[in-house]
């Protein structure tokens, strides 16, 4: 079978590109879209996905304040935060398994709960990465002219991003490259991530021998010996440690479900993209805790001019030790960073127009988002809209305030737990009536799911409750409640809103008409049986 008949079949296309349903005897209501079927395997999209998460940038905006938390504890709590991420991932793995469905979160909580508690786990989902779009565009805008500088030796050039105008012109490019390629076919987007990711874990592990050979040579700044209690959590001397690596998770994990998305393009779209999300999430812990380990080992968790807990270096602590380590080679690792925020901006498209895509085809959305490119096979009328809202989204909070723009980010970490958190109970829920019928159904769709859930419910009740202090984030507020609290319960109540809004204007969806709430009967669901 060809790929064309691959990306065809199991939907048809209207004259407007809309997917027509075939919907599959079960009753359930779900089936593939015309998307590009079996474009992806499973190194693309575990690149892809170690693409969404960013590394570098992730890890050198981390690394600094966890180290002032913990100290030398900077390994051990990757290793507690990587375990509710882990036992989410193995729920997305048991949903794609029987549903593998571009929908994610919407079509499983859909399935599990019924459309009102599916409709808002798709809310959460799309507003998150959207709106981590434009967080990412600002950030490559700020390492392109910083590694410019670098790379000129002029101080000048970096302070080109604090301007306005320059910052939004230069953000808005980075935006629409990345649109164009996502607009594109998965092919692009692959060929496009094996250099950036390639290169970016390249750098990363050059950076990684370079401190660990300055640490023998004897040119370190701060050279601290590797003990075993790095690694052990039982060592974390205070519970609110543990609590901050685990919102930590949150934000250097996150990404990876984007493998999950990928699902109706991917080779194997029942068991490949669940693989996937583990590999990832497995490929980037050992990456940061290499990581960790090395900036430790090099210039310690002190507070001085390159230590860790050093506040002037902690926004970007590749960027102020990388001369010390890597030499005349230090703009490499500025380039790193650079190449982690722009490949990330551009597979972090993949979430949402898929998600807008499949809410489109279940009649959750105006029928415009179920719209597929007849060449392509992408969700492009999506894609469009996700860049556009993002665009305008960083636009105006780029000339309001800063400190609205970083609140906001920081205030989708509510955001993640939330959808996140539903498809993990999605998971239990789905699989009721077979939690016991296997040692492995009783971990993989009872206990694992169930406990990540709890963890991630907590850390969003908590996050929520801590956010109404004006003093958490920034420190900005509204009427003497903090902006993050503001923010994260407005963008919920927008969901609230919209979703009161399609109920009245397409209720065929809130009626079970197009994707139906149901459970497992312990086989696969038949849209999981259409050709790959």
């Amino acid at each position: 079978m060809t790929d064309l008949e691959r990306a065809t079949s199991g939907s048809g296309q209207d004259a407007g590109g809309v997917a027509e349903r075939d919907v599959p005897g079960d009753g359930s209501g779900l089936s593939r879209k015309g998307l590009g079927a079996g474009t992806v395997g499973l190194v693309g999209a575990v690149v892809i996905g170690i693409s969404c998460v960013a590394p570098a940038y992730t890890f050198t905006a981390a690394i600094g304040p966890t180290a002032s938390a913990v100290g030398t504890q900077v390994p051990a709590i990757i290793l507690v935060g990587f375990i509710p991420m882990l036992l989410v991932a193995f729920g997305y793995r048991e949903l794609n398994s029987a549903m593998p469905d571009s929908g994610t979160s919407f079509t499983w909580a859909t399935r599990a709960f019924g459309p009102y508690v599916g409709w808002m786990a798709g809310w959460g989902l799309v507003a998150a990465t959207i709106l981590v779009l434009s967080n990412l565009a600002g950030i490559a805008v700020d390492f392109l002219y910083l590694l410019i500088a670098q790379i000129t030796r002029n101080d000048g050039i970096a302070d080109l991003a604090a301007n306005p105008v320059i910052n939004v012109v230069t953000c808005l490019t980075f935006m629409a490259g990345a649109t164009w390629i996502s607009y594109r076919d998965m092919q692009t987007t692959q060929k496009l991530q094996y250099v950036l990711v390639g290169f970016q874990l390249l750098v990363l592990a050059v950076f990684t021998v370079a401190a660990f050979v300055g640490v023998a040579n004897g040119t370190a700044y701060d050279p601290t010996p590797i003990s075993a209690s790095w690694f052990n959590p039982l060592e974390i001397p205070e519970f609110g440690m543990v609590a901050a690596g685990l919102s930590l998770s949150i934000f250097i994990f996150w990404g990876w479900d984007v493998t999950l998305t990928m699902n109706e393009e991917t080779k194997g779209s029942a068991s490949t993209p669940g693989r996937a999300a583990t590999l990832t999430v497995l490929i980037i812990v050992v990456v940061y805790v290499m990581l960790a380990v090395a900036l430790i080992s090099f210039a310690g968790v002190g507070t001085g001019e390159y230590g860790l807990g050093n506040a002037g270096i902690q926004d970007n602590v590749f960027f102020h030790l990388s001369a010390l380590v890597m030499g005349p080679l230090a703009w490499l690792v500025s380039l790193a960073v650079l190449s982690s925020s722009a490949a990330s901006l551009q597979s972090t498209f993949v979430s949402p127009a898929r998600t807008l895509l499949a809410m489109g085809h279940y009649g959750a959305l105006q029928p415009r988002f179920a719209t597929v490119h007849p060449r392509f096979f992408t969700p492009g009328y999506a894609t469009i809209v996700s860049a556009v809202v993002a665009s305008a989204f960083y636009a105006v909070m780029r000339f309001v305030s800063e400190n609205v723009l970083w609140d906001t980010i920081t205030a989708l970490g509510m955001m993640i737990c939330f959808y996140y958190g539903l498809t993990a109970f999605a998971t239990v829920w789905y699989f009721r009536t077979q939690w016991f019928a296997s040692g492995r159904n009783t971990f993989f769709q009872l206990v694992f799911p169930l406990v990540g859930g709890v963890v991630l419910t907590i850390l969003f009740v908590t996050t929520l409750r801590d956010s109404i202090d004006p003093d958490f984030g920034s420190g900005s507020q509204i009427g003497g409640v903090g902006l993050v609290f503001v923010l994260g319960v407005t963008v919920l109540l927008l969901g609230v809103v919209v979703m009161v809004v399609q109920r009245v204007r397409r209720p065929g969806f809130f009626l079970g008409e197009t994707l139906r709430r149901g459970v497992s009967d312990g086989a696969v669901d038949e849209a999981a049986n259409l050709p790959d």
